[in-house]
């Protein structure tokens, strides 16, 4: 109970103390909530102003003049720096990219480069051609045997000539021993049509003529060297025939092409079998190739 004279100053004195943290502490608490929900608005407003820098503008325009935008007033604009961070990021990670994509085709066309076309001197001669006839004015030398021949070479390989007076003609193409040399390196178009004739000679028997009407074998080879020591077969035409009884002559003619990757000092020839039976006319039987 209070004493009859009112509360002692000491009481009065407690109140107020009381009073005054209650009051201090309502403050602290007011002011936390306010400053909390301050910097929370500040924070989204500063999220949504950054991804308004990115969506806001086309970001490839900003890409490509991001040097011009570093040249102004960076002050003056709050997304500077979101979008020049942006582009620098964009830019290496493209240069980067490019950088590796460059590397990967230089080293797989290294690798599928073959070792002699790395070797060829710069400026390719672009044109390449040739067209080689026989001549039957010289038949004995126009087929070497096959015992002189690479091993797995079948038939006579076939002497070619080039000759102003014919059609054939060499271009940017050496004939050597019967045998076109490749210049460079590519993709060639190979032909060759041999010409086949037999003729009734009056003079011949009887049995040697039955002999050669026998059924024949009419074919033509056409090979690849290379440095290995084995030939490689590229193409062959074959015919059997049996010229009638009753026909004076008769007459046949093969032709084969065809399109081969060959390497730079690859040579090609051509071979045949039964050659006696082979007209070397130039205007029936021709070998030739040229580049594509």
């Amino acid at each position: 109970m209070l004493p009859p004279g009112g509360p002692s100053p000491a009481q009065t004195c407690g109140a107020v103390v009381v009073a005054a943290v209650l009051l201090q502490s309502v403050c602290v608490a007011v002011t936390f909530l306010y400053f909390t929900s301050e910097l929370r608005e500040l924070q989204d407003t500063y999220s949504k102003s950054g991804i308004a820098c990115l969506t806001g503008e086309e970001i490839g325009n900003s890409i490509q003049n991001w040097d011009e935008i570093e040249s102004e007033d960076r002050e003056a604009d709050p997304c500077w720096q979101v979008k020049w961070h942006l582009g620098k990021l964009i830019k290496q990670m493209m240069s980067r990219s490019y950088e590796e994509n460059i590397s990967a085709i230089n080293a797989e066309r290294t690798l599928s480069l073959p070792h002699t076309e790395k070797q060829q001197p710069h400026g390719p001669i672009h044109r390449i051609a040739a067209h080689l006839t026989g001549s039957n004015n010289r038949r004995s030398s126009l087929f070497t045997r096959i015992d002189l021949l690479p091993r797995r070479v079948i038939g006579h390989k076939i002497n070619w000539e080039s000759s102003r007076r014919s059609h054939s003609f060499l271009y940017n193409v050496e004939l050597r021993n019967g045998e076109l040399v490749i210049p460079q390196t590519g993709f060639y178009y190979i032909y060759s049509q041999i010409y086949f004739r037999f003729r009734e000679n009056e003079n011949e028997d009887s049995d040697l003529l039955g002999e050669v009407r026998n059924p024949k074998q009419l074919v033509q080879y056409v090979y690849r060297l290379t440095s290995y020591p084995e030939p490689i077969l590229l193409m062959k035409s074959a015919r059997t025939s049996c010229w009638s009884k009753k026909a004076e002559y008769g007459l046949y003619s093969t032709y084969q092409g065809g399109v081969f990757q060959l390497k730079r000092e690859d040579r090609i020839f051509v071979s045949v079998s039964n050659s006696d039976f082979v007209d070397m006319d130039k205007e029936a039987s021709f070998f030739g190739a040229f580049m594509i």
